[in-house]
């Protein structure tokens, strides 16, 4: 069922216009299947369209352990991606990276270590090790490291975290929550193409030893998990960021403090199916699709015909693709002349159980402005009749 409306009475009165483009009979009130999770934190996001499919605590801090590493790596893609450093450069290692407790990549004291071992080493290993070797190369001390860590942190939209160290080592003050952890995901994703495919190797070794990846989804076939990275502490419990690639559509979850591996493993996988089987992307509306009409004012043609810019790409629970309705607001009626692309006002779609999903309308044609005799007449027009 469509239906179309319009509420301005004349451009002078600058009265609110909405137009209902499409609006689709309304089944009932279902929603996408729930989920639940023994992990006290998650936080599910579709990476595309940013859209979050699930949430439970998920602006609550916490202490990360190992996935605030994935900071750290930021820090060294970034350095790399600007110039400042190649693969095949080293960073020397000090007794305090070497005395390093906890996981480890297991480098030596006083030897330089290449920085594509360096970024194995944290990314697969895990090694606190490395990662003091790559903040003092970056930054003199873990402590100014730590310093530069906050500062890109706040840059890149992470709004709840605060770094203490480089590794995660447990400390009251080094805090994460699961939506800046997404955040961090999505930005390393779309930010350093080039070096995520380090996520996704499962072993590297370095000094004759040879350790898997922590990531347990990687091995699960259909899983379609390609990163990112693990946490475990006694204070922190287990956690796992996780990122997966189905059929072109990209999911980031997190799930933090569950009581052991197998648990971390069970949930995670059970949550990330959730994620794909209940929800999916859609396009709902495409450049040169007209939606609608606006008035126009003093124009060659009574109306401009209504476009998006771009497509319109929204993430809906799957059982809710029919019931979806959208409107266009906008301060009418527009002025004349007015060019094809010419914002006009705002696409507006209500989705059952989620938050509402925008973009810009624009002109899909251009409107010539009325001649003096024809602005003359419709003036009359308007005092006479209140027409436009």
């Amino acid at each position: 069922m469509r239906s179309s409306f319009f509420s301005a009475k004349g451009m002078l009165r600058h009265l609110l216009a909405a137009v209902t483009l499409m609006t689709m009979v309304h089944g009932g009130t279902a929603s996408a299947v729930p989920v639940d999770t023994t992990a006290p934190f998650a936080y599910v996001v579709d990476f595309e369209t940013g859209a979050v499919l699930f949430d439970k605590k998920g602006t609550e801090q916490f202490q990360p352990a190992s996935m605030s590493k994935l900071m750290t790596a930021y820090m060294l893609f970034d350095a790399l991606k600007r110039g400042d450093l190649k693969l095949t450069d080293t960073f020397h290692v000090s007794e305090k990276a070497w005395s390093m407790q906890g996981s480890k990549m297991f480098v030596d004291i006083n030897t330089d270590v290449a920085i594509e071992d360096l970024i194995r080493g944290i990314v697969i290993q895990s090694g606190n090790d490395a990662c003091i070797v790559v903040a003092e190369g970056l930054a003199g001390s873990e402590e100014a490291f730590a310093e530069r860590m906050n500062k890109k942190a706040k840059e890149i939209g992470l709004t709840d975290s605060n770094f203490v160290n480089a590794s995660g080592w447990p400390d009251p003050n080094h805090l994460m929550t699961a939506k800046d952890l997404a955040t961090l995901a999505r930005r390393l994703i779309s930010d350093f193409p080039d070096y995520y495919h380090f996520y996704s190797e499962h072993e590297f070794t370095y000094h004759g030893i040879k350790q898997g990846n922590r990531n347990p989804l990687l091995y699960r076939t259909g899983s379609g998990v390609d990163g990112l990275k693990t946490g475990h502490t006694e204070e922190a419990g287990y956690g796992l960021t996780a990122s997966s690639l189905r059929d072109g559509r990209r999911v980031i979850m997190i799930l933090h403090g569950m009581a052991g591996m197998q648990e971390r493993a069970d949930q995670t996988g059970i949550v990330l199916d959730w994620a794909f089987r209940e929800f999916g992307n859609y396009t709902i509306a495409a450049p040169g699709t007209v939606l609608g009409e606006a008035p126009v004012w003093m124009g060659a043609e009574k109306t401009v015909p209504l476009t998006v810019a771009s497509d319109l790409l929204v993430t809906l629970p799957r059982s809710e693709r029919q019931n979806v309705a959208a409107k266009a607001v906008f301060q009418g009626p527009i002025a004349a002349p007015i060019a094809a692309g010419q914002q006009i006002g705002e696409l507006i779609v209500d989705i059952p159980g989620m938050p509402q999903a925008r973009a810009p309308l624009v002109a899909a044609k251009d409107v010539a402005e009325l001649g003096f005799g024809g602005r003359v007449t419709a003036a009359l027009m308007h005092f006479i009749f209140g027409s436009s």
